[in-house]
């Protein structure tokens, strides 16, 4: 496929969502978008709710949270009594955290590809208890045997006491062979959190067959459902050691009920999920997938080109199926997260265009996402344009 022949779009799948039709929204991985009729389906358990809050909260409410564990559970291929419903993968690795007993000659290891959030309670935690936070460099478009090589060297056994690392990395939209890297890390029976916050929707995925004592991804994101719905699933050896962040009434009854049980928020996000990954479902999971990945693809490839970077500039995420794709910037753009939160917000106010900007490596990065509700002409709009926003910036 060539820049003059632009993947086809879905017909009809604009007006499944409610996003500002002057707007083109190419950063659906940051805060997702919700279809129509989950909302719909969410503002009828909000009505239920409130219609006789005392009902909603005091009779069935246990089951039905459970009932929905299950079927996430099931979509992902986790264990759905290992598994637990969080709000987001960042209030999940906060809980494993806190759950594992870090001593002051321990350490944890992450990427530099880390979720920004993700490292900063990694450092928390370690000035908490005394333990190292260290963070192992892996180059952008590193191949899955130098990943894995890379991990395998920075390990140390007897003092590593956890691995975080990215099953779809946020800022540079890599994708990591965490089944290898697992199997790397269970040679020193070094336990690893796979932080997979774009995985669900995006990829298929049996997280059983992954082997990591620590998964959590968002649903919010690729699978549709309402924002604060994501999964965490915990092998069984540590279910025993998960310490949730709140103790409510259902603290006794241990994981996952203890962590899922937080008195009176809303839970209408976790019981609207399903109706998310049904109406992904309905519209053809695979058909979405090749359209995301091809129109990434395409995006990147359209917005490089005008930056004046050739093929090889380019990188690849690494493996199939993904729906984002980095474009590097000139040099001496974005390179701190100030610049690169100021350089988003212009896109935004100048060209009506919503992407994601990051600093990562000393270079900014233009992370561009695709979902059903874009088209080709949107990426070519941003390609038209960027350019010129970016030469104000160097002079």
């Amino acid at each position: 496929m060539s820049a003059e022949d632009p993947p086809r779009s879905i017909p009809g799948a604009r007006l499944m969502f409610s996003l500002d039709p002057a707007v083109s929204y190419l950063n659906h991985g940051s805060f997702g978008a919700v279809p129509v009729n989950v909302q719909r389906v969410q503002q009828r358990l909000r009505d239920e709710m409130e219609a006789n809050p005392l009902r909603f909260y005091g009779t069935g409410l246990l089951d039905r949270v459970v009932h929905t564990r299950r079927h996430l559970a099931a979509f992902l291929g986790a264990d759905p009594d290992g598994s637990a419903l969080v709000p987001n993968t960042t209030a999940a690795v906060s809980l494993v955290l806190q759950s594992i007993r870090f001593a002051p000659a321990e350490e944890v290891l992450l990427t530099d590809h880390s979720y920004g959030a993700v490292a900063m309670a990694v450092r928390r935690q370690c000035r908490r208890t005394g333990a190292t936070a260290r963070t192992v460099a892996i180059p952008l478009g590193a191949t899955d045997a130098e990943v894995v090589s890379r991990v395998r060297a920075a390990l140390r056994p007897g003092r590593t006491r956890l691995l975080v690392v990215d099953q779809v990395a946020s800022a540079t939209a890599s994708h990591f062979p965490v089944r290898e890297i697992v199997a790397a890390a269970r040679e020193h029976d070094i336990p690893v959190l796979v932080d997979a916050a774009h995985v669900p929707g995006m990829l298929p995925v049996d997280v059983g067959a992954l082997g990591a004592d620590f998964w959590v991804g968002n649903l919010h994101k690729w699978a549709w459902a309402p924002r604060g719905t994501a999964l965490l699933s915990v092998a069984p050896a540590w279910r025993r050691r998960i310490d949730p962040l709140v103790v409510s009434w259902e603290h006794d009854e241990g994981y996952p009920l203890a962590v899922e049980f937080q008195g009176t928020i809303d839970y209408t996000p976790w019981l609207a999920a399903p109706a998310g990954v049904f109406t992904l479902r309905t519209l053809g999971w695979e058909a979405v997938r090749k359209h995301n990945t091809e129109l990434a693809a395409y995006g990147q490839r359209v917005v490089g080109q005008a930056l004046g970077l050739a093929p090889s500039d380019l990188p690849d995420p690494g493996g199939p199926g993904i729906a984002m794709r980095v474009v590097p910037l000139p040099a001496g753009i974005a390179t701190t997260t100030p610049e690169a939160i100021a350089l988003r917000q212009r896109i935004s106010d100048k060209l009506a265009v919503e992407t994601a900007v990051n600093a990562w490596g000393g270079r900014g990065l233009l992370r561009l996402s695709a979902q059903v509700y874009n088209r080709p002409e949107e990426y070519l709009h941003l390609a038209e344009h960027l350019p010129a926003l970016l030469a104000t910036l160097q002079r």
